[in-house]
């Protein structure tokens, strides 16, 4: 057990979560605090309240980082106070933004807030934090992809075209640095419940035909992304570099 305990305790490592205030990026806040770490929550505005709260109920402790992803020409600079402050063991990339349109109709003007938010801040900070990582030899980069880092979707052309190139983007980063001790993975969710999914779940045609091919039966909860961050942010994931771990109840084996 002590061996074990030893294999996933986040004891003493900082980890920096993105999109931390609801769903899959709360969830691992939350499960990251729970196994020892400390958990800075990075947010575009101070409405974190109700993750504080769930990291109080586990005994774990975090504090808020306030950046807007979207404003990706100034993350770097707004990083400088926090990365004088803290060495950053873990990070979890999870911000993300949807925008639904077909393709012949889709705004330029989205389809560059979705890139900025889902591939360009991802790098941004990948890049930042990373340095310190590999000056320090040790490291874990957690990069939340998506089922459409393998599909196409529809209505969603720059959303797809983001979570590919997440997919890409980590094993581009894990070539890079797994001989310098940083682990960089991804990990894909299915269908879960959470805000991007509530248009899909509240079609009953549509959302009876998602369930119909997921073999779990079920729709995800946020829960069940949380515990595939913890064993990549641990020790337990030294040696897997450069994976994108599908959490998805069966359906991309379907």
């Amino acid at each position: 057990m002590a061996f074990q305990q030893a294999f996933f305790s986040l004891e003493g490592k900082t980890a920096l979560v993105t999109g931390a205030r609801t769903g899959i990026g709360q969830a691992i806040s939350v499960g990251l605090a729970a196994s020892g770490a400390h958990v800075l929550l990075l947010g575009h505005r101070d409405n974190l309240a109700d993750t504080k709260a769930k990291i109080g109920e586990v005994n774990g402790t975090c504090e808020t980082v306030l950046i807007d992803l979207s404003e990706t020409s100034s993350i770097r600079e707004q990083l400088k106070p926090l990365l004088e402050n803290h060495e950053i063991d873990i990070l979890v990339n999870n911000a993300g933004v949807i925008y639904r349109e077909p393709a012949v109709d889709f705004d330029e003007n989205e389809w560059n807030r979705v890139m900025d938010v889902n591939i360009n801040s991802v790098f941004i900070l990948s890049q930042e934090i990373g340095r310190g990582m590999v000056e320090r030899g040790s490291g874990k980069i957690v990069n939340i992809a998506s089922l459409l880092s393998f599909q196409g979707g529809v209505f969603v052309p720059a959303y797809t075209a983001s979570k590919h190139a997440v997919a890409g983007l980590t094993k581009a980063l894990a070539n890079e640095w797994a001989a310098k001790g940083v682990q960089v993975n991804a990990i894909a969710p299915g269908y879960i419940e959470t805000n991007n999914t509530e248009a899909l779940r509240n079609d009953q045609d549509r959302s009876k035909s998602i369930l119909d091919r997921i073999p779990a039966g079920r729709w995800g909860a946020a829960d069940d992304i949380a515990g595939a961050a913890v064993f990549l942010s641990s020790k337990a994931a030294d040696y897997v570099n450069g994976h994108v771990l599908v959490v998805d109840g069966g359906w991309m084996g379907r």
